[in-house]
């Protein structure tokens, strides 16, 4: 692991965004409630918060790090039969919250998945980025049209 003992105790934010894409009827049975494990939004939201508090555990290497807020944010779009996520993780602490951030979205993306893939095997997740960060040594960074990743393929809202 790099070392981050020397680095101070800041405020810390990090932001990403994913989509999964799946059929217009799978879509509309989740938008109804109508899904055979339950409210899929509602566990999708549950399994990332709980993912971003686990990410040390998941991802060698990866510090823990001292969360103070997980929000999560659906997006419906009924026209591209698409859920997008927005996961904003606030810390404080040494290092920032970008992979808490990304592999929150992540899991409630693929929470997603797991409870329709009866209805929809075909179901597809993309996109997961780090939209944007905050605090630590580095600062403020955003994704803009020069960053990697495909633009416009999930409303990237900042943070």
């Amino acid at each position: 692991m790099v070392g981050i003992g020397d680095k101070p105790e800041t405020c810390r934010a990090a932001t990403a965004s994913g989509a999964i894409r799946m059929q217009p009827d799978t879509l509309a049975r989740i938008v109804a409630g109508d899904g055979h494990k339950g409210d899929v939004l509602a566990v999708a939201r549950l399994a990332a918060i709980g993912a971003a508090k686990q990410t040390a555990a998941l991802i060698p290497l990866c510090h823990p790090v001292r969360l103070t807020s997980v929000d999560v944010q659906w997006t419906i779009d009924d026209e591209r039969s698409v859920i997008e996520v927005l996961v904003r993780v606030e810390a404080v602490d040494r290092t920032g919250p970008e992979m808490e951030a990304m592999t929150a979205a992540s899991t409630g993306l693929l929470t997603i998945y797991d409870m329709c893939k009866a209805m929809d095997r075909g179901m597809v997740l993309s996109s997961v980025m780090l939209v944007s960060k905050s605090g630590g040594k580095s600062g403020a960074w955003s994704r803009d049209e020069s960053s990697p990743g495909e633009q416009g393929e999930v409303a990237a809202g900042g943070a």
